[in-house]
């Protein structure tokens, strides 16, 4: 299982061209929705695989040459924008259609033309926050005591209701209540250290 890591870290260390560990990294955080997200584009696992390798290569791209300005926008719309543009150009592919000619590069170019409100970008939004909160638990359940993280499970996950829970796990319910408390405010903890990037250092 791979150690946890901010977000920030993961890049400033994907600086360095050598550090395979950085990319690793990389792909293991955002390879899930970008993957998910193109397959509900309609994309073989084939072709949505491919379109995440080839989203994690440009991204890494654009990230070391500057592109990504966090005061512009999130570091989630910025993916999305390089995903959608390389999901395009896969269904294109598959559908032996023309491909039309790639980005030109600039740091613009990943942020003009997103379709903020379209079904599209709410597939993205809804993959990117699955994947977002399967890390946070992953970690959650690695520092927490097994009945928190179940009483959390069934209240927060399951809908049960506290009183329900209490009883299934045979612990009070105050200790559901405080378990529901201290997770929701972990996972925001874990969440801000997944989603809030620095600006690169040079």
């Amino acid at each position: 299982m791979i150690e946890w890591m901010t977000t920030t870290t993961i890049l400033e260390r994907l600086q360095d061209y050598g550090n395979e560990d950085a990319w690793s990294r990389l792909s293991a955080r955002f390879r899930r929705p970008i993957v998910g997200f193109a397959r509900r584009m309609g994309l073989s696992p084939a072709d949505a695989d491919d379109v995440a390798q080839d989203t994690l290569l440009t991204f890494a791209e654009r990230f070391r040459s500057g592109a990504f300005d966090p005061a512009r926008g999130r570091l989630s719309h910025w993916l999305f924008g390089i995903a959608y543009r390389q999901a395009l150009r896969a269904r294109r592919r598959a559908a032996n259609k023309p491909v039309p000619p790639g980005d030109d590069g600039s740091a613009d170019s990943f942020w003009a033309n997103l379709p903020d409100n379209s079904p599209d970008s709410v597939a993205w939004d809804e993959e990117w926050e699955r994947a977002v909160l399967e890390d946070c638990l992953q970690k959650i359940r690695q520092e927490s005591e097994p009945v928190t993280v179940r009483a959390f499970e069934l209240v927060v996950l399951d809908g049960k209701s506290s009183e329900a829970a209490a009883m299934e796990l045979g612990v009070p319910i105050k200790t559901v209540y405080n378990a529901k408390h201290r997770m929701l405010k972990r996972i925001r903890e874990l969440r801000a250290e997944l989603e809030n990037v620095s600006s690169p250092r040079r």
